[in-house]
């Protein structure tokens, strides 16, 4: 015992005869400790809604509501806190993938009048309904070094740049069974991906049943969508990954990997078995015209519709500018053929080597079928609209592609210039390379400009592509060892203002000179309606730049239906794979009704 202990109770007896008096310490502030987890804060344009917050929450304390347009990575949903039912447990706070959730240290909250409804009262949303805690700087905040998220991207096996670049075999390995369940697994399951993809797969669920290891469920999800699986898993320009969660702060999801992974498990031969598709015939026929992405997918549909499908295609295999316009390094041809072969499949009849126009006229395949989709894609090269561009040594990207895939003989020479900055320019370089050739490639802007895909443009340099960014061709000559001379303008990008896109303006004096065996022109593709023809034609309504429809494809003649680039002019094949699946359920509207 100690002597305060012996002390203390005469102490407590002198307080007995004085005045009784209170001690004023309501009123006083009576702040919480600098990491105190009080009322909640939030970052309201740092947060996408992904509701990740509501869904780690114990007590159904949250809920996500909408305060905002939706746009493409953002929900437009907002986390509203009920403090009848927080425990303060932060948890919320670790898991945010923006990190746009915090807590103020703030505790107190005194509401004058309060009504019986205290639920409502007590509840309110971070950064959107404004409170005295708003601005406060201390409070809880998620620790540093401390993740409940896996932030690094499992790697994807490739070839070395050196195994690559003289080969065409694939380059992307895939992910073993370990290796997709441990990606797989660092999906939070948001579905911000799923509003930003085209097709609207869903995203979240075949990535669920790849790391429940249930292969045929994810390949079922993956079919109510999207009919190429195989293809997009390798070549989709993914913009799910662009908005993933998880790219706030660390590495997206390798969303595309992981469909490829789902493809390339199950055999052609066990599709039918695992899909179980019931189809029911009809009396109506659909005509396809084009086998590109938006042809095949619109064929898919409408033939588990039960309608009689027939696809007309000018080249000699399906697919498009999938096979015509992506070398085999990133598409195996077998790989293309197991998606087409499911389709085919299901009833629906291919017409290859059949040009519009010259082998049946637009007019018969309009008289005969009950509607017609048309989905050919952008196979006119534009040429680089200088003087010389007409030289036999210059040849398009698309022709380059083409021949290859054709297996047509190529001889570039030992030095090749490549014009351009696309997906196209990128695949002809890297095409050049592997047979042998020393690539250039001119492009007129900034790389950060280049609308090719990062990844193959980060491949090209490993490949020891050379690049020459800012450079304006001005015009080509024949040098007397039958090679070419292509002079260009060195340029500087001028801001346009208002937000524009800044634009390249040669420099005076500034000529430069690339010599080159053979010039491949790679800075974009049109159309060509030449074959459209006759009567059929009388109805359809011509743009500027292409056929005029509707949101669903559909033209000024109501039978007539349109998609792919020619469509949207996104140009890539996932963006033409939910062209056609939107037809097809327009198409399958207008012959129900039709009846």
């Amino acid at each position: 015992m100690i002597l305060r202990d012996i002390l203390s109770p005469f102490y407590v007896w002198k307080r007995a005869f004085e005045k009784p008096y209170s001690i004023n310490t309501l009123s006083e502030a009576r702040p919480g400790s600098p990491r105190y987890r009080g009322f909640h804060q939030n970052d309201i344009d740092k947060c996408i809604g992904c509701g990740t917050c509501a869904e780690i929450c114990q007590n159904a304390t949250i809920d996500m509501v909408p305060v905002k347009e939706t746009t493409d990575g953002d929900s437009g949903l907002r986390p509203r806190v009920d403090y009848g039912r927080c425990c303060w447990c932060a948890l919320c706070v670790d898991i945010c993938p923006t990190g746009s959730l915090t807590m103020s240290n703030a505790y107190s909250w005194v509401e004058e009048g309060l009504d019986l409804d205290v639920r409502e009262t007590y509840c309110y949303i971070p950064g959107y309904d404004p409170k005295p805690w708003d601005a406060e700087e201390l409070g809880y905040r998620k620790p540093e070094g401390f993740e409940l998220l896996a932030l690094e991207r499992i790697p994807m096996p490739h070839l070395s740049s050196g195994e690559r670049k003289n080969s065409f075999v694939e380059m992307v390995k895939g992910y073993s069974r370990e290796l997709a369940i441990g990606e797989a697994d660092r999906c939070i399951q948001c579905g911000i991906c799923t509003a930003t993809c085209p097709a609207h797969m869903n995203i979240p669920g075949y990535i669920k049943a790849i790391r429940e290891d249930n292969i045929a469920e994810g390949l079922k999800i993956l079919y109510e969508t999207n009919p190429l699986p195989g293809v997009c898993g390798r070549v989709c320009t993914r913009r799910c990954e662009d908005v993933c969660a998880l790219s706030h702060r660390g590495d997206a999801i390798s969303i595309r990997w992981l469909k490829r992974y789902l493809s390339d498990c199950v055999e052609a031969a066990k599709y039918r078995g695992i899909m179980r598709q019931e189809i029911i015939p009809r009396d109506k026929s659909v005509a396809i015209i084009g086998a590109g992405p938006g042809g095949l997918s619109a064929a898919y549909y409408l033939a588990l519709q039960g309608y009689k499908v027939e696809v007309f295609e000018q080249k000699p295999a399906a697919g498009g500018m999938l096979r015509y316009g992506i070398p085999e390094y990133r598409l195996p041809y077998d790989k293309l053929d197991k998606d087409i072969d499911y389709i085919v499949s299901l009833g629906v009849k291919l017409h290859l080597n059949t040009c519009i126009g010259k082998d049946i006229t637009f007019d018969e395949i309009y008289r005969r079928f009950d509607s017609v989709f048309i989905s050919t894609g952008l196979f006119e090269p534009y040429r680089i609209g200088i003087q010389g561009d007409d030289h036999p040594r210059v040849v398009t990207g698309l022709k380059l592609l083409s021949d290859v895939t054709e297996g047509v003989p190529v001889s570039l020479g030992q030095k090749v210039v490549v014009v351009g900055g696309g997906n196209v320019a990128m695949d002809a370089a890297r095409t050049a390379l592997r047979l042998g050739s020393e690539v250039t490639v001119l492009y007129r802007r900034r790389e950060v400009d280049m609308p090719a895909d990062r990844e193959e443009i980060e491949e090209a340099h490993e490949e020891n592509v050379r690049f020459i960014f800012q450079g304006i061709p001005v015009e080509l000559l024949e040098l007397p060892d039958e090679r070419l001379q292509m002079a260009y303008a060195r340029a500087e990008m001028v801001d346009q203002g208002d937000g524009k896109r800044p634009q390249p303006i040669p420099i005076e004096g500034s000529r430069e000179i690339l010599e080159a065996d053979t010039v491949i022109a790679a800075i974009g593709q049109g159309m060509n309606f030449l074959w459209m023809e006759g009567e059929a034609r009388a109805n359809i309504k011509f743009g500027k730049w292409n056929i005029e429809a509707d949101r669903w494809g559909q033209t000024t003649d109501n039978k007539v239906f349109i998609g792919g680039d020619m469509f949207n002019r996104t140009a890539d094949a996932i963006t033409a794979i939910a062209d056609g699946h939107r037809s097809a359920r327009a198409i399958d509207k207008l012959l129900s009704d039709n009846k």
